[in-house]
């Protein structure tokens, strides 16, 4: 794998072509767990000089609910992939990539699969948002448990995958689903429904900002991926990273890198 560039050697007409930018939220727009004041404002920045802004996250369908309706943003991909959420007209739509009764026959398996990863993996936890999720089941490695090392997490890999199921490490989530989506699938229906765009065609117009291995799709798939610098941790469980690298961390990276962004826009 490359190593990333300074997202400060990002060239000119780079910036100038994107039409829209996409975003992971946790460790992406956070730091430390806290929502950094200046990445929300540079969303909001992104929004005013004309381009499109859609956070894409493995947080529950709860949260991009409350996402959709009041951040500066055009629209949400949440679940990793297996739903998007968005504002028209005033009213909340929302799609999912599996129908009711599937997600019902789904969680009923996740639920039982659940009980075997917390037995075979001493300190892990459901996620605290698992009551809001639709279509996955989230284990808490570190976010409000005391942090669990490499090995455990990759033992809740192995028991994801021995069901038979999609997984996917976050920052601070083991994610699994039965399915076939992730992050990637999911921005591709969200932005051809909303916007009428098909990213197989316009892959330039658009950038991606990451930091964890669930963001590994979008790495591949975008010529303009950047990953905050705290993406240095997971390159170690991908097999592509992202293009470009911010010097500092989390939201701040992120905020760093729109300042840069837009200010090449402007010429």
């Amino acid at each position: 794998m490359t190593d990333p560039r300074p997202f400060a050697a990002l060239p000119a007409e780079h910036a100038r072509r994107l039409t829209g930018v996409l975003c992971d939220i946790d460790d992406t727009l956070t730091h430390h767990g806290r929502l950094v004041p200046e990445a929300f404002l540079a969303l909001a920045r992104l929004q005013a000089a004309g381009l499109k802004v859609v956070p894409v996250t493995g947080r529950p369908g709860g949260w991009v609910d409350q996402i959709a309706r009041i951040w500066p943003v055009d629209g949400v991909v949440g679940e990793n992939g297996g739903l998007w959420f968005l504002m028209q007209s005033g009213k909340l739509v929302r799609r999912f990539v599996q129908s009711a009764e599937v997600r019902r026959e789904n969680r009923a398996r996740l639920d039982a699969l659940a009980g075997s990863i917390l037995a075979a993996v001493p300190g892990t936890a459901l996620a605290s948002d698992q009551p809001y999720r639709e279509l996955d089941l989230a284990i808490d490695f570190c976010e409000d448990v005391p942090p669990l090392g490499d090995a455990a997490i990759d033992q809740i890999v192995a028991t994801f995958e021995a069901a038979g199921a999609t997984c996917k490490v976050s920052s601070i989530h083991v994610n699994g689903w039965f399915g076939a989506f992730d992050k990637l699938e999911g921005c591709r229906r969200m932005l051809h429904e909303a916007f009428g765009a098909n990213l197989d065609d316009e892959r330039d117009r658009w950038a991606f900002f990451g930091d964890s291995a669930n963001d590994e799709p979008m790495f591949r798939f975008f010529p303009c991926s950047v990953g905050v610098a705290n993406v240095r941790r997971f390159l170690p469980r991908m097999t592509h990273g992202p293009t470009w690298i911010t010097e500092a961390e989390g939201g701040l990276g992120f905020a760093e890198a729109v300042d840069h962004l837009l200010a090449l826009r402007r010429g």
